[in-house]
């Protein structure tokens, strides 16, 4: 079952014993609530979305591409695809000989306007694309260039291992309105405030607040995509002031609500 509750039938993987050649391309229009189950492969995938939102799910953690920023999802990563709404979807399969510059773990990337028409593209040309030192072959050495350069962004939400906190944080995804604070979730787990604020700052790497913010902020994509008003988001998502929600969002995302 998919990670954002949503009961659809599972996209179907492509059955790829290896890749033709250092890049493959799939493109495909996802109906909402698209899922894949959860898999893995050799080689690395790159998607974005040129309208929806995509999400990313991993034992590391979620990540989210908005519009135009792309989910780099590392070699042999098991990993799950969701989009609750309909969605366009780029992606590239790399092989991963083709691509040692790459960190092996997920991350989100700003696909730059060069880098989206060098994909466009090569989404037109066929799978077994002449190799050597064909003008296809060149455009694929020129799009892995690109690729490597792409800036990372932090729309990502990272997941604790600890088992009492990840039962916190699932909590607080359900229900991101929900305003308990660190003191309150502290003394329901019969610990200090302070030993949890450590906690969660070494199982996350951020703080507890800022980590909720950055939940409730990509919890909004979806809604805003689907075009709920910034106000209904705001409010859905724990904010009492839309000028605040507003702020933030702009903070993380570098847009107003508006402009996505």
């Amino acid at each position: 079952m998919p990670t954002n509750g949503q009961l659809r039938l599972p996209r179907p993987i492509p059955v790829l014993q290896s890749l033709p050649r250092p890049l493959y391309a799939r493109a495909e229009s996802l109906s909402a609530g698209s899922w894949t189950p959860r898999h893995r492969h050799d080689w690395v995938q790159f998607s974005y979305a040129i309208s929806g939102v995509l999400g990313v799910h991993t034992d590391d953690g979620s990540f989210f591409a908005p519009p135009q920023w792309g989910v780099w999802i590392a070699a042999g990563m098991e990993h799950e695809v969701v989009t609750s709404m309909r969605a366009e979807m780029r992606s590239l399969y790399v092989r991963a000989e083709d691509c040692l510059w790459a960190p092996p773990r997920c991350r989100v990337l700003e696909v730059t306007p060069l880098a989206r028409e060098l994909i466009k593209g090569f989404c037109e040309l066929p799978h077994d694309y002449p190799a050597g030192n064909s003008p296809e072959a060149r455009l694929v050495q020129v799009l892995l260039d690109q690729l490597a350069i792409l800036p990372e962004v932090g729309f990502s939400l990272p997941l604790p291992r600890d088992r009492r906190l990840l039962s916190l944080c699932n909590e607080l995804i359900a229900a991101p309105d929900q305003s308990a604070t660190l003191a309150a979730w502290a003394h329901r787990l019969g610990t200090s405030e302070k030993t949890l604020m450590r906690l969660f700052q070494r199982e996350t790497g951020l703080s507890f607040r800022g980590w909720r913010q950055r939940m409730r902020l990509l919890s909004s994509l979806n809604a805003l995509e689907n075009g709920e008003s910034v106000t209904q988001t705001a409010l859905a998502n724990g904010y009492e002031s839309t000028s605040a929600f507003i702020a933030a969002f702009k903070g993380l995302f570098g847009f107003t609500p508006g402009e996505l």
